[in-house]
C-alpha cells in the first residue's frame, strides 16, 4: 500500500478531485488546509518575514498497482507552469485497519 500526500495551490483543489474521481478502485482522499512556502519562494522574497502561502494538502492511501495513476493525476491536474505549483510525496504502508469492521490490510483501504 503506498500513502500519498500531495500539497498543492488550493484554486487547483476541484480539478485534482475530479482527476481522482475518475480513478477505479481509489478509495477516498483526505483534504486538509495547509500553509507554508518553498525553498523556490522563499528565497526570491526579499522582506526578512516569512509569509506562508495557502494551499491543501491531499492524503490518499491506496494499492500499490494505484500510485503511479494517482501521482500522474495530480501532477497533471494541479499544474500552472508557476513557481509554488506543489509537491508530493509518495511512502510505504506497512498496516491498514478499518475501526469499524476490524478488516485489516488493502481491503480495509
Amino acid at each position: 500500500m503506498k500513502e500519498i500526500k500531495a500539497y498543492i495551490k488550493k484554486h487547483r483543489l476541484e480539478s485534482v478531485i475530479r482527476a481522482l474521481s475518475k480513478i477505479k478502485g481509489l478509495s477516498g482522499m483526505s483534504i486538509i488546509d495547509s500553509s507554508g512556502y518553498g525553498i523556490d519562494w522563499h528565497s526570491s522574497n526579499i522582506a526578512n518575514e516569512i509569509d506562508c502561502r495557502p494551499g491543501k494538502k491531499l492524503e490518499i492511501y491506496c494499492r500499490d498497482d494505484l500510485a503511479d495513476e494517482v501521482i500522474a493525476a495530480i501532477e497533471k491536474a494541479a499544474h500552472t507552469g508557476l513557481v509554488g505549483d506543489g509537491k508530493i510525496y509518495v511512502g510505504n504502508i506497512e498496516q491498514a485497519v478499518r475501526i469499524s469492521t476490524g478488516e485489516r490490510g488493502e481491503g480495509a483501504v
